[in-house]
């Protein structure tokens, strides 16, 4: 496998990441897409300002999933080409990129990750052993020993729980996603669920409290999840209203309070109410994201919750709306004055 399916004619991965550093005056938005420079940030603030100024040294090709580590001081992206990954500081725009680590992910990488604690990266990747995670410290340390059970299939999205005591993938092969303890290295790989999910693994997210795990895959009911404690728990009954395609992104707003997903069908992106279960799909935005938006990391809440943002492979590529839960979709914001430069894979706010 060279790539993940997205798309017909289009195998991709990636997000959309928001900035979660804490920068006191400014938050951020980035856009990982394909096009040079293959990454865009802007100032968020209830609306797009100008657009950054390109890192001096690009990512080699279409950016994948771009994210913040949890004090905002860096900001990593996923790239299809050599290195495969690129890791910037970050401090109202970009620094000089950081060294590329000494073992290299083995191929495409789709999507990267902090632990809460920013103390290690983990790069979901295309080839065996489909999983590389790294000390973090301003720069990569020695990369750690591969899991002793690797993931079956190209890994395309990693995710720690909230506590960083487990390191979850999702994966194109069954079990479609594989999860293990995580303490400075790989515990023995914990059982798969009773029910797996029904198709490639594309994205796999940990709820706010850690106690839900959820997966977006690529076959109906395109979404799946699972009460978690160290562990898979029996599988939640489907939403009534399933997703409309399959299904990419995932994104649980910081309260828990609402689950979002990005997917291959119009309206491109559906959001549930969540409580240990879904609840009445909430009506779509008065203006859709459009084209679809499927790319694995390609939803976003704001920290706040205010926002919801979404990547999409037609122009302007990311839309972001106002978010209320228990009401839903606002007005979205008007796009940003320099657009991203093409499809868009993933989205991060910065905290």
């Amino acid at each position: 496998m060279s790539g993940v399916t997205i798309g017909p004619g289009i195998s991709v991965s990636g997000g959309i990441g928001i900035n979660p550093t804490a920068i006191a005056a400014v938050r951020a938005i980035a856009v990982g897409h394909t096009g040079s420079p293959y990454i865009s940030v802007y100032p968020w603030s209830s609306g797009f300002g100008t657009k950054y100024a390109n890192p001096a040294s690009l990512p080699s090709t279409s950016g994948y999933t771009p994210e913040f580590s949890p004090s905002g001081a860096d900001l990593a992206i996923s790239h299809e080409s050599f290195p495969y990954i690129s890791v910037y500081p970050w401090s109202s725009g970009f620094g000089t990129k950081y060294a590329n680590p000494a073992t290299l992910p083995t191929g495409p990488s789709y999507g990267v990750t902090f632990s809460p604690s920013g103390a290690d990266l983990a790069v979901a990747h295309d080839t065996s052993p489909r999983i590389s995670v790294y000390p973090w410290s301003s720069g990569f340390g020695t990369k750690y020993a591969n899991p002793a059970t690797l993931p079956t299939g190209a890994g395309v999205n990693p995710a720690f729980s909230p506590s960083g005591a487990d390191l979850a993938v999702s994966h194109t092969d069954a079990p479609r996603t594989s999860v293990y303890p995580w303490s400075s290295g790989f515990g023995t790989k914990y059982a798969n669920p009773a029910t797996s999910p029904t198709g490639t693994g594309y994205n796999v997210r940990f709820s706010p409290s850690g106690a839900d795990l959820a997966i977006g895959h690529d076959t109906s009911p395109y979404i799946s999840v699972y009460p978690w404690s160290s562990g898979f728990g029996t599988k939640y009954a489907n939403p009534a209203t399933l997703p409309a395609g399959f299904v990419g992104g995932i994104a649980f707003s910081p309260s828990g309070a609402d689950l979002a997903l990005s997917h291959l069908s119009t309206p491109g992106i559906a959001v549930y109410p969540w409580s240990s279960g879904f609840g009445t799909k909430y009506a779509n935005p008065a203006t859709l994201p459009a084209g679809f938006g499927s790319a694995p990391g390609g939803i976003a809440f704001s920290p706040s919750g205010a926002d919801l943002a979404i990547v999409h492979q037609s122009s302007p590529y990311v839309s972001v709306y106002p978010w209320s839960s228990g009401t839903g979709f606002g007005t979205k914001y008007a796009n940003p004055a320099t657009l991203p430069t093409g499809i868009g894979w993933g989205v991060a706010f910065s905290p």
